[in-house]
């Protein structure tokens, strides 16, 4: 009995020096810069002359700042129309690839290969595609008869250019995410649907959505917090116009605190970013919730 405890005791000693690295990494990286930001969101901190303490001097002059208020509403914009057509882009995606036909692995890597590149590396591609005169998509609409827009620089379409590139980066790993949900789907359930002479549609509305839910509140999550989270593609394609239709919270963030060096007022900014996603977050988990309570 004392040799188990010795061997249990030593057990979680080689544990704890095994995870200690992570966590004094997290702790580094993480944890102090946190602490340091909360405490620079109550200071009028500017990086060159003297910081002082003003208390919530920043978290007040948030309510007057139209132009944040502005970004949260593009980034609102941003999210109605990416978070549904990522969900069914990708499902649709992992669906036909689920099926066992010939070169289906290959087709597999093809879509997930965009996830794997660089966002402003891809933005800056997706400059020459979108380009009005010289562009691919113009190009392929003037096949067609049609006269294509000028995606970034107009406002109609700057935000529906951010839309596509992002799309095109999201859907291959969300494929993949509801891949692993296809085919944890107990095949027995489709059989016995079709005994009872359910079509297609039923299987996939009766069986497959329901038990992807999991899949689902997963996919949704993580879209709300990049959405909310957009900075890069709007940096590069975009730079936030025209007429900042595009600018987004962290971008915001960014001009503020390095453009402006008012570190002060970007980190308070950054919290009340970081408590937007914390209850959209919230409030996704308990749609899901109260959805799986009906079913």
């Amino acid at each position: 009995m004392a040799s188990m405890r010795k061997l249990e005791r030593h057990q979680a000693r080689t544990a704890y020096l095994f995870i200690a690295p992570t966590m004094l990494l997290f702790i580094v990286f993480t944890v102090i810069p946190v602490f340091m930001a909360l405490y620079l969101s109550f200071t009028n901190y500017d990086v060159i002359s003297k910081k002082d303490w003003v208390g919530f001097d920043n978290y007040r002059r948030l309510i007057d700042d139209t132009l944040l208020w502005t970004t949260f509403k593009n980034v609102l914009i941003y999210s109605v129309i990416f978070v549904p057509l990522n969900i069914l882009i990708s499902l649709s995606l992992a669906m036909l690839m689920n099926r066992a036909w010939r070169g289906v692995k290959l087709f597999r890597t093809l879509n997930y290969l965009p996830t794997l590149t660089s966002a402003v590396a891809a933005a800056t591609v997706w400059i020459w595609l979108l380009h009005p005169e010289y562009g691919l998509v113009n190009g392929l609409l003037s096949t067609i008869g049609i006269t294509g827009p000028a995606w970034v620089a107009q406002t109609e379409t700057a935000m529906m250019s951010i839309i596509m590139l992002t799309l095109w980066q999201s859907v291959g790993s969300n494929m993949i995410i509801y891949l692993a949900g296809l085919q944890g789907v107990p095949e027995y359930l489709y059989e016995s649907a079709k005994l009872d002479g359910a079509s297609k549609w039923d299987c996939l509305r009766y069986i497959t959505w329901p038990q992807l839910r999991p899949t689902t509140f997963l996919v949704s999550t993580m879209s709300i917090i990049g959405a909310l989270q957009l900075f890069d593609q709007a940096f590069v394609l975009t730079q936030g116009g025209p007429a900042n239709v595009t600018k987004t919270p962290v971008y915001l963030i960014y001009q503020q605190g390095f453009n402006q060096l008012q570190m002060g007022y970007a980190s308070a900014q950054a919290f009340v970013l970081a408590m937007a996603i914390l209850i959209f977050s919230l409030i996704n988990m308990k749609i899901s919730k109260a959805e799986e309570s009906v079913v």
